[in-house]
């Protein structure tokens, strides 16, 4: 099967782009990580599918699969790159666009500048719509919010850690670190994910507060590792310090890929999130049948 794709990347975190606008490549899970695949495919922590309008007041469909192939509810910046490769392709002549994703409507604005606002909807609070089932587990009270203590057990790690929970379209377990680059990302964020408390799995930050308008941040995405960046995981750092009384409303939030800038006033507002998105390059791939037979043998 032989695909065009656009490679792009908002603050270092890639993706490929595949446009199904006027057909569906049929493609299978393994399809999807065959392109992810760095050795064997394009290489990506995503990949992003424009589809047309499911429905009247949306203007497209933004289907995302992590590296691992799974289909997840949303990514913020892909979200970005999705609003900058259909203005740029020539799909659409707006510049703030309605978007359906798995995890809800979400509404891209192109700036002039360049950047790309999303609006990321509000953010999610009740456990069971996370989801987040803690079993024998009380929450200690922090700000105007509270903490879930949470034990990871490894062979070799066995640790008690402190979360805030939230949603943003998909799950995050948001840690305060005192070094965000010291922190043990690769060590507890794959624990975290596959914790037990999270039915569906889950994103693991580690949030350093520099003072009340900047945040350093790492994130372990679900299905993909450690990211240069995460957009829904920098609005869920941001949302988490502003409830436990650490963050002001607009925040600066420094990843290994850029700087994001997040807004949220609170309650059932909106988090907004503002950053770049970048084409990298246009091509053309052949995919194998069954690519389970390269990536798995």
């Amino acid at each position: 099967m032989h695909i065009p794709f656009t490679k792009m990347q908002g603050a270092g975190n890639d993706f490929v782009v595949l446009d199904e606008t006027q057909a569906r490549f049929g493609l299978t899970t393994a399809h999807y990580r065959f392109l992810a695949d760095r050795h064997f495919g394009v290489g990506a922590d995503q990949i992003l599918t424009v589809r047309p309008s499911p429905a009247p007041g949306i203007d497209f469909e933004y289907v995302i699969h992590n590296a691992d192939g799974a289909e997840v509810e949303q990514c913020g910046n892909g979200a970005r790159c999705f609003a900058r490769y259909v203005h740029d392709a020539g799909l659409t002549t707006k510049d703030a666009i309605r978007v359906q994703t798995k995890g809800g409507v979400i509404e891209p604005v192109l700036a002039a500048d360049g950047r790309v606002t999303v609006d990321m909807g509000a953010p999610v609070f009740d456990l069971a719509r996370i989801p987040f089932a803690p079993i024998k587990t009380l929450p200690m009270p922090s700000g105007s919010w509270e903490k879930w203590p949470i034990t990871l057990v490894d062979k070799a790690l066995t640790a008690i850690i402190e979360v805030a929970v939230v949603a943003l379209g998909n799950p995050h377990a948001v840690q305060v670190v005192t070094d965000a680059s010291a922190a043990p990302v690769r060590q507890q964020g794959p624990l975290i994910e596959h914790h037990p408390f999270f039915p569906r799995r889950v994103n693991a930050g580690f949030m350093q507060v520099i003072n009340r308008g900047q945040i350093a941040l790492r994130v372990h995405e679900r299905g993909a590792g450690e990211t240069l960046a995460c957009g829904s995981g920098a609005c869920a750092a941001v949302v988490a310090g502003i409830r436990l009384g650490l963050l002001d409303a607009q925040v600066d939030v420094q990843t290994h890929g850029g700087v994001l800038r997040i807004g949220w006033a609170g309650g059932n507002s909106p988090v907004l999130m503002t950053g770049p998105a970048t084409t990298v390059f246009a091509g053309a791939i052949d995919l194998p049948d069954d690519p389970a037979d390269l990536l798995f043998s």
